[in-house]
Order: structure tokens, then sequence, then C-alpha cells
């Protein structure tokens, strides 16, 4: 029973989106590995930017700064 837990930061990822990542990690076990889709589970977690760290900063200044250039 595979569990596919993707983490994306709260930036506007559309429903199609959501269902692409859905669909296309399903059949990426099921073609690899064999899994059943029937019984893979897949969960998409939209973290807020002050809490996603890169670099030792939080992407929310990261794309603060880049917005001014």
């Amino acid at each position: 029973m595979p569990y596919i837990n993707i983490q994306v930061t709260d930036e506007g990822v559309t429903r199609e989106q959501k269902q692409q990542l859905i669909s296309g990690s399903t059949k990426l076990l099921q073609d690899i590995l064999g899994k059943d889709p029937q019984t893979t589970f897949v969960v998409i977690e939209e973290v807020p930017t002050d809490n996603w760290g890169v670099a030792g900063e939080r992407v929310t200044d990261i794309r603060a700064r880049a917005a001014k250039k």
C-alpha cells in the first residue's frame, strides 16, 4: 500500500495541476514498481512560504527580494 506525500509551497498550484500530480505519481509507481493504483495513496500538502526555507532563508523573503529586481 504505497503512500506518496508531495509537499509544495502554497503559491497557486491549481486543481488541474494537483490532479496531474496525483495521477502521474500513481502511474509512476504502477509502471516502475508494479503497484496497484487502487491501493496507492497520494497526499499533497501546501506549505506556507513562511514555513519553507532554502539556503537558510524563508521562501517568503526570497520571493520578496526577487520581486524587487
